[in-house]
């Protein structure tokens, strides 16, 4: 059964900025620790049907995420979240980026960086999660690459998760 749940991705071109607001029908603490725990993430942080495999993990100021996300056939797909500043169950700011399997970011794809806040619902946790990118070509390019949708399957996933955690 699918909660009701607020679900926006609004998109600004005039300030390269996709805002993807979304809540989960979980308590804050537990929301947090599924966007910041390897062993989490890998279970929700990919489109169906992909999934997720860390490859190294540091949630600190300073510290980032290498990651994959691995479709049926096994091809990967890297990224590496850089973490810039953390605070704990309420928000961070990262730098996101494709790359490949030694963590090199790939220069050809936009990089961009995340600005990710966590509040109290009267019954849920509001995660809001505003994208910048460098360049409006940036943002066409990961729009054109299907981020919405993917991102739309992510956060089911995540919910689907979240009732197995509650």
């Amino acid at each position: 059964m699918k909660a009701d749940v607020q679900f926006d991705f609004l998109v600004d071109k005039e300030k390269n900025t996709l805002t993807i607001k979304r809540e989960f029908a979980a308590k804050r603490q537990l929301v947090w620790d599924c966007y910041t725990k390897s062993e989490l993430l890998d279970r929700w942080f990919a489109p169906k049907p992909l999934t997720t495999k860390t490859k190294y993990m540091d949630f600190s100021e300073g510290g980032h995420w290498h990651y994959a996300m691995v479709d049926p056939g096994g091809q990967e797909y890297w990224g590496r979240m850089d973490y810039q500043t953390i605070q704990p169950i309420d928000h961070y700011t990262a730098l996101d980026g494709f790359c490949d399997d030694t963590g090199a970011l790939n220069p050809e794809l936009p990089r961009s960086k995340w600005n990710v806040s966590f509040s109290d619902g009267a019954t849920h946790t509001l995660v809001e999660t505003v994208v910048s990118y460098t360049s409006a070509e940036a943002l066409q390019q990961v729009i054109n690459m299907g981020l919405k949708e993917g991102m739309t399957s992510t956060l089911e996933r995540l919910d689907e998760l979240l009732l197995t955690l509650s």
